[in-house]
């Protein structure tokens, strides 16, 4: 066995999988004491050392990655979206790219890439995004049209909410998260407007309880169809090895015979 093929043999052991886990883990919490003032000014070179030690294994292991699989590394989505995570931690947070720092918090989503379970969440949730963009489509038309009304018709004893365009798709926006829509919004517009129930009801019955259940639907179909495939595909791996071990029988067997 090659250098490189023990690395990758090393990498893919679930002890080394299950280490990168609790270092993003021990990380995550690590930037969350960065934002404390009081934390910082006691322990903030400990945490900073602490901080420059996790990055330091991410790279370790990315190093090691690249060098077990070669330019096949690219080739994997998971594996140019940790390149990329920790690309972003290298860059100097100094000047004008202070900004950055910030962007440190984005390590913790490596977790995805390592965990199976939720990378196949993720999978599920690309699956359904082509499907997803035709339900965008018609809330879009669904908004259009319900901001275009709703300022001809509040507009005027209304500005705050619907004094035009963009702040009646705001307005409506916040009606269908159902956040303080009735009191806040519904009822004192139906205190000059007493028929404007006619109006916000339907719209929330379409795009709360239609459209968003829609989208909440083809995500889950796309989440089955992607466990559905790991199972076929776990099933035919299954299949394809006892195969193997029964013509590797059958030829001992006819060699005993002979």
């Amino acid at each position: 066995m090659t250098l490189r093929q023990r690395t990758a043999a090393l990498l893919n052991m679930p002890l080394t999988r299950n280490l990168i886990v609790g270092v993003i883990v021990f990380n995550a919490v690590i930037l969350g004491l960065e934002t404390s003032g009081q934390v910082m000014t006691r322990f903030g070179g400990f945490i900073t050392f602490l901080d420059r030690l996790c990055l330091s294994i991410f790279v370790i292991e990315l190093s090691a990655k690249l060098f077990a699989h070669g330019h096949r590394f690219f080739r994997g989505g998971w594996n140019i979206f940790d390149f990329a995570i920790v690309g972003v931690s290298l860059v100097p947070g100094g000047g004008g790219m202070s900004v950055l720092r910030a962007l440190r918090i984005l390590r913790v989503l490596r977790v995805i890439s390592v965990v199976p379970s939720l990378r196949r969440v993720v999978e599920g949730f690309i699956t359904a995004l082509p499907g997803m963009g035709s339900v965008f489509l018609l809330m879009g038309i669904v908004f259009y049209i319900g901001a275009v009304m709703a300022t001809k018709l509040f507009g005027d004893s209304f500005p705050h909410w619907f004094g035009d365009l963009g702040q009646s798709a705001y307005t409506l926006f916040q009606i269908m998260t159902l956040e303080s829509w009735s009191m806040g919004i519904v009822r004192p517009i139906m205190e000059v407007y007493p028929f404007a129930w006619a109006f916000f009801v339907p719209f929330i019955m379409v795009t709360t309880f239609a459209v968003v259940n829609l989208l909440v639907g083809l995500i889950v179909n796309s989440m089955q169809d992607a466990h559905a495939a790991e199972d076929h595909a776990a099933t035919d791996a299954h299949r394809d090895e006892v195969m193997a071990k029964l013509v590797a029988i059958e030829k001992r067997l006819e060699q005993l015979g002979k």
